[in-house]
């Protein structure tokens, strides 16, 4: 079956009204080949047709938060899209930065910035191939917000960490605990990360509106053991 005929909501937002995706779509996401469709369409007006005009703003949390806890390059910007976070973190003198996403479209986007190392089109359900131990900060901001991508991808981030990595992971204050996130954490503070920290950002601006606009994340802050 077609990605778009097993999800209403994909339907209703955007194949069929032929309207460039919105903000619902992706919440609707539930499978790795929807997220390649509906990025590939949005990766052009992602920046001007979502992220201005929804005063979108957890990128900057994300980042500040990363370099407000120490991290370093060379930092891993996961879910990078368009590369919004990945400009924030470069204007804050981070670097080397390399990006990951699970869409072409939106790395082209990305590269297009001339802030990035080098580009990896990956998807985090089946890991990043890159070797083990690769990067002493990992970054991603707004990747883990649909319910697609749960914390069965942490341990493919914890791989290519070096010990005593950085990481600063946005997630969507509503998929913290429906997800287990809070558990997967919990059970990786035993032995593979330390120092956890969560503080909780908007996702949106002031002058966000629509049903959205008060949503929250938690950034997850962590070391690797």
């Amino acid at each position: 079956m077609d990605a778009l005929d097993s999800n209403p909501l994909l339907r209703l937002h955007w194949g069929m009204s032929n309207k460039t995706p919105d903000l619902h779509a992706a919440y609707a996401l539930k499978t790795s080949e929807d997220s390649k469709r509906l990025y590939a369409e949005w990766a052009g007006d992602y920046d001007e047709g979502f992220a201005a005009l929804e005063d979108y703003q957890l990128h900057i949390h994300t980042a500040r938060a990363f370099v407000s806890a120490g991290g370093q390059g060379p930092v891993l910007d996961v879910g990078a899209g368009t590369g919004l976070c990945g400009a924030v973190l470069a204007g804050l003198g981070v670097g080397p930065i390399d990006a990951t996403d699970i869409s072409a479209e939106m790395l082209d986007e990305a590269m297009r910035k001339d802030i990035y190392r080098d580009a990896i089109e990956a998807d985090l359900n089946h890991g990043i191939p890159v070797p083990r131990d690769s990067y002493s900060g990992i970054v991603s901001s707004g990747t883990f917000t649909h319910g697609h991508l749960g914390p069965e991808a942490l341990p493919a981030l914890l791989r290519i960490a070096r010990p005593g990595a950085q990481f600063a992971l946005s997630i969507n204050a509503r998929h913290y605990e429906a997800l287990g996130f809070a558990d997967a954490l919990q059970q990786l503070q035993k032995d593979q990360i330390e120092n956890l920290v969560l503080p909780t950002v908007r996702i949106y601006g002031d002058l966000a509106a629509g049903p959205n606009k008060d949503d929250l994340a938690l950034i997850a802050l962590f070391e690797k053991s």
